[in-house]
């Protein structure tokens, strides 16, 4: 084998596991990205009493945090934070390991560290997330109760007016006054109303 053969090679391996590596990292921080779109659609939803997982379908949630580009960022920004966050703690485990070890009580030296480290960090995301979410579902509920009305025309000519609080493929969701309605798309049912 000659020395151009054998760089094509190492390049070519390289490219490959770059491009693999790649694909996971986005397959992953997708995933991500949808399950902080669906909590936090949840918990838009549940301010005004809706449980969105009884109306939406897989599709609805695909596209979630494409729908709201406050959900898209704070999830982008989220998890390029804890990935910043990971990379900083193992840097400094191995460039500064003595003061690493003081400022974690020496446990670094046990076996059980890493497992108690990263579940320290899913718990803390986990924890983020839930009140970030919270905040959120507030801040929508006022942003939602602040807008000008809507008019809605039936198809046979009745027109209702309300405040739009969202959409699946299937159902408008309003809210007239105090009063929550659901309104179906494609069905000869008008309305019904969520108590």
């Amino acid at each position: 084998m000659t020395k151009n053969n054998m760089k094509e090679g190492l390049i070519k391996d390289t490219y490959e596991l770059v491009i693999k590596e790649i694909q996971t990292i986005v397959t992953i921080s997708y995933v991500l990205i949808v399950g902080i779109g669906m909590l936090f659609t949840f918990q838009k939803y549940s301010e005004f009493g809706i449980n969105i997982f009884d109306y939406a379908d897989v599709f609805d949630f695909l596209i979630a945090p494409f729908s709201d580009f406050r959900i898209l960022l704070f999830s982008t920004i989220t998890i390029a934070c804890i990935y910043a966050f990971i990379k900083l703690d193992a840097l400094i485990q191995r460039k500064y390991p003595k003061t690493y070890s003081k400022a974690n009580l020496n446990w670094d030296k046990k076996s059980w560290f890493n497992i108690y480290r990263y579940s320290l960090f899913g718990s803390l995301f986990v924890f983020y997330l839930y009140l970030s979410a919270d905040i959120y579902g507030v801040f929508a509920k006022r942003q939602i109760i602040s807008e000008s009305p809507i008019s809605l025309k039936y198809s046979d000519d009745q027109i209702i007016h309300g405040k739009l609080i969202g959409k699946t493929k299937d159902i408008l969701f309003l809210m007239q006054n105090k009063k929550v309605v659901a309104i179906p798309i494609n069905s000869l049912v008008k309305e019904f109303e969520i108590k």
